[in-house]
């Protein structure tokens, strides 16, 4: 037990090492617990071995997953219905072209750029098609655009996307069997019913000391997420679609969203962050670096080369159009989740799946702080004020 706890205790030292880089360099400290993650995977493991920082330990596997699970919960509730309705044509348009451009792009990228095979550049597509809701949540939050109509909007079409990358994987690679079929038919009916089932079981038996509320939202989460992964899927779709159907009840109990943020950024997170970050290797960037540029880049043209018009044929403003963009060109979990995916089925090899997860991991820091040094809507932060105080 005492290399546990000092584990723990090296990985939440980074965590406020990384919160306090956050509040120093103006960043979002989502980005900043990546860089550290990286950076420590080097530093540390030279100077101590690499037992202390390694992610493979099944307890930082599961605080990691858990934390993942319930960010993306966490972004699904805090879209508005009311906006989604409203504004679900500019969602789709946007998250639909930000998923087919780098798909279709990167796919011929690795394929006649990079000579990798059919299967495999078929994954890099995938890999590079993605858009994290974790990071692009963690930045809405950090600074308040989350209770903003734009921001439930760039929420809304990064779920779209994500479905579609997710889509992508189940069509092209994964079998389709009854455990796929048992999942979506329990998907459907909780969908349908755990609305109705939630605000009335909360109102008789919540708003007690003993946190029922997130006990049985964690009970939700975490079974859907067996479930899912029991049938080859992947653990934070059905939580962030439970978000998404719960946000007109558990997204209105900001006391709860509060205690659950809390959790989630105060624990888990850092161990995800940090621990996509430590995936990447750097002395096998430096020896085989052309990989990592050449998807990196490819990823962030293609994005801007379908996401931007799209943005300004909806009127967004030339700055919010480019902020959007480079949001939209973030890419983490469903990144990182197709890249292992491809080496678990020994359709990419190790060095194509550390360049994968190093395009990945860098396509979450490189465009948003671009965007946040340079295109961030400052006229949109007052409203976040607002929003907030309201």
């Amino acid at each position: 037990m005492a290399v546990i706890w000092a584990q723990a205790a090296l990985w939440l030292g980074l965590a406020l090492l990384a919160s306090l880089l956050s509040i120093w360099l103006r960043i979002a400290t989502a980005l900043s617990e990546i860089v550290v993650g990286t950076i420590a995977q080097l530093l540390i493991g030279a100077a101590l071995g690499s037992a202390l920082l390694a992610g493979d330990a099944t307890w930082i596997k599961f605080l990691a997953g858990a934390g993942a699970i319930l960010l993306t919960f966490l972004a699904g509730a805090e879209l508005d219905p009311q906006v989604f309705r409203k504004e679900w044509k500019q969602a789709t348009a946007i998250g639909l072209v930000s998923f087919f451009g780098p798909f279709l792009g990167c796919t011929a990228i690795a394929r006649w750029g990079l000579g990798w095979s059919p299967e495999a550049s078929w994954l890099a597509g995938i890999a590079m098609s993605t858009t994290s809701v974790a990071v692009v949540y963690a930045v809405m939050l950090e600074f308040g655009l989350n209770v903003t109509n734009y921001g439930k909007v760039v929420l809304a079409a990064c779920f779209i996307t994500d479905l579609a990358t997710v889509a992508a994987l189940g069509l092209i690679f994964a079998p389709f069997t009854y455990k796929t079929l048992t999942f979506l038919g329990v998907g459907a009916i909780a969908f349908f019913v755990l609305p109705w089932i939630v605000p009335r079981f909360f109102k008789r038996y919540g708003g007690r000391p003993s946190e029922l509320e997130a006990k049985f939202l964690m009970f939700t989460l975490f079974g859907m997420g067996a479930l899912a992964t029991w049938a080859d899927s992947e653990a934070v779709l059905p939580a962030y679609l439970l978000g998404m159907v719960l946000a007109g009840t558990v997204g209105k109990d900001h006391a709860l969203i509060r205690r659950l943020r809390t959790l989630t950024f105060g624990l888990l997170t850092p161990f995800y962050f940090i621990r996509a970050g430590s995936l990447v290797s750097l002395p096998a960037l430096v020896a085989a670096p052309a990989a990592f540029f050449v998807l990196l880049i490819g990823k962030m043209v293609t994005k801007v080369l379908g996401v931007y018009p799209v943005t300004r044929a909806y009127g967004s403003p030339k700055q919010e159009g480019v902020y959007t963009t480079l949001l939209m060109s973030t890419g983490l979990t469903f990144g990182t989740i197709s890249a292992l995916f491809g080496l678990g089925h020994r359709i990419v090899d190790q060095a194509q799946y550390s360049a994968l997860v190093a395009a990945v991991v860098a396509s979450a820091v490189v465009p948003t702080l671009i965007a946040n040094a340079f295109f961030l809507p400052r006229h949109l932060l007052r409203g976040a004020e607002k929003g907030t105080s309201a």
